[in-house]
C-alpha cells in the first residue's frame, strides 16, 4: 500500500480518538492489512504534524489533555501527604499508600522555583531541590498545607 493511502488510514484512525503509542498505531494499521515499521511510522508521524500528549497521538489542535484534572495542590496535601523531612537539597515527603504519584503530579504542576523534579513510589516522593536553603522553604511551604 502506498505511502499516502497509509497516512490517510492513520488519519482515519485518529479521527476515532488518540492513538496511545507507535505500538499501538501500528496494531491498529495491521487490523485494516497495513504493516508498517517503526521508521515508517515515525516519519509517518513527523509528516503529518501528530503531536504527543498525555492522551496519545492526535491531530494538532486536538491534543486530549491528561485522564483526570488534578484535584489542587493545597488538597491533595492536606489530604494525602503525612510528613516532609528536609535531607540537604532533597525533600522526603511521605504520603498515604498509593497517593504519592497524584500528589507528585501536582506539585510538578506548581513549577515552584525551588523544584527542580520529584520522583514517587507508592507512598514516598522525593523532592529535589536547587539546594538545602531552597529545601527548606518549599518544606516549609508544604508544612504549611498541612496546617
Amino acid at each position: 500500500m502506498s505511502k499516502l493511502s497509509r497516512q490517510k488510514t492513520i488519519l482515519e484512525l485518529l479521527d476515532e480518538g488518540p492513538i496511545a503509542s507507535q505500538e499501538e498505531l501500528q496494531k491498529l494499521l495491521h487490523r485494516r492489512g497495513l504493516d508498517a515499521g517503526q521508521a515508517t511510522l515515525s516519519r509517518d508521524i513527523r509528516e503529518l504534524g501528530l503531536v504527543k500528549s498525555a492522551g496519545g497521538y492526535s491531530l494538532p489542535g486536538r491534543e486530549v489533555a491528561a485522564e483526570t484534572d488534578l484535584p489542587s495542590v493545597g488538597r491533595l496535601v492536606r489530604e494525602f501527604v503525612t510528613s516532609v523531612r528536609a535531607a540537604q537539597n532533597l525533600l522526603v515527603t511521605k504520603t498515604s499508600i498509593g497517593s504519592a504519584q497524584p500528589v507528585a503530579a501536582a506539585l510538578d504542576e506548581e513549577n515552584w522555583p525551588e523544584a527542580i523534579g520529584t520522583i514517587a513510589g507508592d507512598d514516598t516522593i522525593l523532592i529535589v531541590c536547587q539546594n538545602t536553603r531552597a529545601a527548606g522553604r518549599l518544606a516549609d511551604r508544604i508544612q504549611g498545607m498541612l496546617a
